[in-house]
């Protein structure tokens, strides 16, 4: 069985002034500002002779970033690596600026990220906030990422996965997972916390790659009984939706 708590995700795009692109992105009760500033110079110690640097900065809501926010950085980084075409701008960087400026209510971690395991819940809004800031500055992408985050509740040989739980269902979950597709379908970020099985993994990533993708699974009939025959390619249908609109604001003028 799989089913969401939590309400439709919301996108504005290109409305910050004097960056390349930006995104705001209100998702499973966080919202995350994005801002995108490249290709710029790249000081000297961090240049790379044939592709882009890639810098990413997460900042909370409230305080000063910590180990939590470093190792959330170092995930992005190396996810977005995989999805620019840093080749395009050797010798040059590429940063992503991501502010967290809310949090669910009942979440007890607060603004700042401390809670052991809570980095995850946030990680999906991040990841979807930094690929939609570098669509609205027209950077070249080797392809699209989704992501979606999955809580794992057992009891006995029964299984029931939640798709973008709240703090508490994350909190009382066997196992919380965040998994990244690309748009071709392939799989680009793993992260996992907790106890589960293989065969509970295999679960999620099915159940993760039809919620992103839309893309056929191994048993399509599987994913007809956990009841995501109407749910298929959620959030790539979302991101299309989304440049669409900013497309037809910019076109405006042109009717």
């Amino acid at each position: 069985m799989t089913n969401s708590a939590s309400a439709e995700p919301s996108a504005i795009l290109s409305h910050l002034h004097r960056t390349d692109g930006s995104a705001t992105l209100s998702q499973n009760g966080y919202t995350v500002i994005g801002a995108v500033n490249g290709p710029i110079e790249v000081q000297r110690r961090d240049e790379l002779p044939e592709e882009a640097a890639i810098d990413v900065i997460v900042r909370p809501a409230a305080g000063v970033g910590g180990t939590r926010e470093r190792h959330l950085e170092s995930i992005l980084q190396s996810t977005l690596r995989q999805i620019i075409l840093t080749h395009n701008f050797p010798r040059s960087l590429i940063q992503v600026t991501l502010q967290v400026t809310s949090t669910p209510e009942n979440d007890t971690a607060g603004a700042k990220i401390v809670q052991a395991g809570s980095h995850l819940a946030i990680l999906p809004t991040l990841l979807q906030t930094a690929v939609l800031t570098l669509l609205a500055a027209s950077t070249p992408l080797a392809m699209i990422a989704t992501s979606v985050l999955i809580a794992v509740n057992s009891e006995g040989e029964s299984r029931n996965l939640i798709q973008n739980p709240n703090p508490e269902q994350v909190r009382s979950a066997n196992s919380v997972h965040v998994l990244g597709f690309t748009s071709h379908g392939e799989l680009l970020l793993s992260e996992s916390e907790g106890s589960f099985t293989l065969d509970e993994w295999d679960e999620v990533y099915e159940t993760a790659k039809a919620l992103c993708s839309g893309e056929k699974t191994a048993d399509d009939n599987f994913m007809q009984g956990v009841g995501l025959e109407n749910n298929k390619g959620d959030m790539m249908m979302f991101i299309k939706s989304a440049m669409e609109r900013k497309i037809a604001a910019d076109l405006h003028y042109k009717v």
